[in-house]
């Protein structure tokens, strides 16, 4: 279907399937990150499972890309990522995105690979995209970083740190965020022989670079987010979420004990784990969440506890209103269609406040060029009867195939 169109989300009669099946699409996070060390590595290894998510493959396309203009489009992973790793590789050209990429700060990564030799220039605006890239290549060394806004400029650093000569110490300042992104990115560099350390404020890397050793991507634990949202919204629907692992790299892995507090028990085998409705629940009176750790599952919990008419006190924000679109300000926006108040308190913290059961006013749910927005909405189409969503093509950016998937449990899904 048309990635312009608007498309209408419904429930028949007989509901959902009372079994599925899924093999969810794989994690993009885990994808680009060793995307990026293997372009660093010295020899070729194979990945397996590599996310079919636009972001990943308009990563791979632009690392195979030697100079000119790389275009990461809506993609900040690949635009944080590449940063860097064109700097470091000596690679020159220019760096550009999406209007809204254009609005997104990089001025905190653009400083620290200034101080390792990197000369960059901010083509429009100090601070932002695009920018012209003319290094020759980076020394290590020690560098400041504010751990305050985005872990990718963090990890952005991390993944290119072993390349460089006498590696990279890194002094944390400020409250850091997203802390499972960077554990990830550490675990990872270990994983193909680097060396690295967090301790207290500052982690470090030796040189050495990368060992060629072929690994296995995870399914994305941010898709199953929305999985997790349909078992919650459902009565006794049992779904099956193959690749996913009970010990995981990811942080949205808090998935599982978060859900088992809104109704959904996990179930793992060697393969994947079973999503159920656990008998005889009951709702606690308000779901609190801090989403510093874990900011990409947020307006899933929002709109679940939108569904479930359960009062959530949702707090750690600050980085949603610097990504596709001000995802806080979306989320009050698009909730008001279902007639669920919502208060924002400061940059960070967002009150649902539900007082009837949600009831859709037939307004089509704007996307705002945001994937999560069209996937954490649809599933309240199990409490409405049916829902519209304006340009769902936005999805691919993650999970391309959510649609499709959407139809195998037994939604319809129509141009609306």
């Amino acid at each position: 279907m048309p990635a312009e169109k608007t498309y209408c989300i419904a429930l028949p009669e007989t509901g959902l399937k009372p079994q599925f099946k899924l093999h969810l699409t794989a994690s993009k996070s885990e994808s680009n990150r060793v995307l990026i060390i293997r372009a660093l590595c010295a020899e070729f290894f194979e990945i397996n499972n590599l996310a079919a998510a636009q972001d990943t493959q308009t990563l791979l396309r632009l690392l195979h890309q030697k100079a000119g203009l790389f275009d990461a489009g809506h993609a900040g992973t690949t635009m944080r990522f590449l940063t860097a790793y064109l700097t470091a590789s000596g690679i020159r050209g220019e760096l550009t995105g999406s209007e809204r990429m254009k609005e997104r700060p990089i001025g905190i990564l653009v400083e620290a690979l200034r101080k390792l030799g990197a000369t960059i220039h901010c083509k429009e605006k100090e601070g932002y995209p695009p920018l012209v890239l003319a290094s020759d290549g980076l020394s290590g060394g020690s560098v400041p970083m504010d751990g305050s806004v985005s872990s990718q400029f963090i990890s952005a650093l991390l993944l290119i740190a072993p390349t460089l000569e006498k590696g990279l110490k890194i002094d944390l300042r400020g409250k850091v965020i997203s802390r499972p992104y960077i554990n990830m990115t550490l675990r990872m560099l270990e994983h193909f022989g680097a060396k690295a350390a967090w301790e207290g404020t500052t982690i470090a890397v030796k040189e050495g670079g990368y060992s060629p050793r072929s690994f296995t991507v995870e399914s994305d634990w941010s898709a199953a987010s929305y999985w997790y949202a349909v078992a919650a919204l459902a009565k006794n629907t049992k779904i099956y979420l193959k690749g996913l692992k009970k010990k995981s790299l990811q942080g949205d892995a808090v998935l599982v004990p978060w859900f088992e507090k809104l109704g959904v028990h996990s179930a793992f085998d060697a393969s994947g784990v079973w999503l159920s409705r656990l008998p005889d629940f009951r709702l606690p009176e308000i779901f609190a969440a801090n989403f510093e750790d874990c900011p990409d599952i947020a307006q899933t919990i929002a709109t679940v506890c939108a569904g479930l008419q359960l009062k959530a006190d949702l707090t750690g924000l600050q980085t949603l209103r610097i990504k596709e679109t001000d995802r806080v300000l979306a989320l009050q926006q698009e909730l008001q269609h279902f007639g669920v108040p919502t208060e924002a308190i400061g940059k960070d913290r967002l009150l649902i406040l539900p007082n009837a059961p949600p009831a859709w006013d037939g307004t089509a749910i704007t996307t705002y060029h945001d994937h999560r927005m069209a996937m954490a909405f649809a599933p309240l189409a199990m409490r409405t009867g049916k829902l519209h969503i304006a340009n769902p093509g936005v999805v691919k950016k993650s999970y391309p195939h959510y649609w499709d998937h959407l139809k195998t449990a037994g939604f319809a899904i129509t141009v609306a």
